[in-house]
């Protein structure tokens, strides 16, 4: 996240705008942009690439930090492994006999043969308590750091009603349908081949506004609760889906004092 938001205040240093210039050339507001400039919370997908466009710099970079971040504040990103042990030290080198005349040369072997049978033991007992990792291929400094993320925490039946964010479903997501509402909100139909199972976002909309995901009699929602969901991404519960499953995703945007909710907006997408 601090990678992010460093990125973001040297492309907004080369645009030469403001926070308030900001403001006036995207849809975000002076506010959210100082959040997303200093790290207080995830600034959308889209907020990156506006900036990116403002600056006359390439999206790639910055959207890779984007996805890492993205990981990180979702709880994706999985913990460094922790710390491997040094083997043990190599036996001592046996100690140099001194020499001994013919006639005791019996007695001296017998005494070689014993030391040598300790040392020997000493190196079988050092190589059984090392870690089982081919000599040919010591440890990096960084084998104790780098970890491959974790598979998704369910699948098919298993997910149903269960966030895609805790679940890991989220990673690599299809994006099934999009759609803007008159009042400004973003929706999206997402949907996880790894989990088998789709899900609703929203961004860009407004304290109160709710959105609903509905297939088959399966209804979860989620309200836009503070300004950071508003801004971020809120996402509901997962349902599961397959190949050709038709699914819709609702938002009904919060009433405005003293007036009536405003229109109920819907659209479906079909599963590929």
């Amino acid at each position: 996240m601090n990678q992010l938001a460093a990125a973001l205040r040297q492309l907004r240093t080369e645009t030469g705008l403001s926070l308030a210039g900001l403001a006036a050339k995207t849809p975000y507001s002076k506010s959210s942009w100082e959040r997303y400039l200093n790290g207080k919370t995830l600034p959308p997908r889209e907020a990156v690439e506006a900036l990116c466009r403002l600056a006359g710099e390439p999206v790639g970079r910055c959207l890779a930090l984007w996805e890492i971040a993205e990981a990180e504040w979702s709880g994706r990103a999985v913990p460094a492994l922790p710390k491997i042990p040094p083997p043990p030290s190599p036996a001592p080198p046996p100690p140099v006999l001194p020499a001994v005349p013919e006639h005791r040369g019996v007695a001296a072997l017998a005494v070689l043969a014993s030391v040598c049978a300790v040392a020997v033991t000493g190196v079988v007992i050092a190589l059984l308590l090392l870690p089982n990792a081919p000599a040919s291929e010591p440890l990096s400094p960084t084998a104790a750091t780098s970890a491959t993320p974790a598979g998704p925490g369910c699948h098919g039946t298993t997910c149903e009603g269960r966030s895609p964010m805790a679940m890991l479903c989220a990673a690599q997501p299809d994006t099934v349908a999009q759609h803007r509402t008159a009042s400004g909100a973003w929706m999206e139909l997402r949907h996880s081949r790894l989990c088998g199972t789709t899900w609703a976002r929203t961004w860009g909309g407004h304290i109160g506004d709710r959105i609903e995901l509905t297939r088959s009699g399966h209804t979860y929602g989620a309200q836009v609760g503070d300004a950071a969901d508003a801004e971020s991404y809120l996402y509901t519960l997962m349902t599961v889906t397959a190949p050709g499953t038709v699914v819709r995703a609702c938002l009904q945007p919060a009433a405005k004092a003293g007036a009536a909710p405003g229109r109920k907006e819907c659209f479906d997408g079909r599963v590929r």
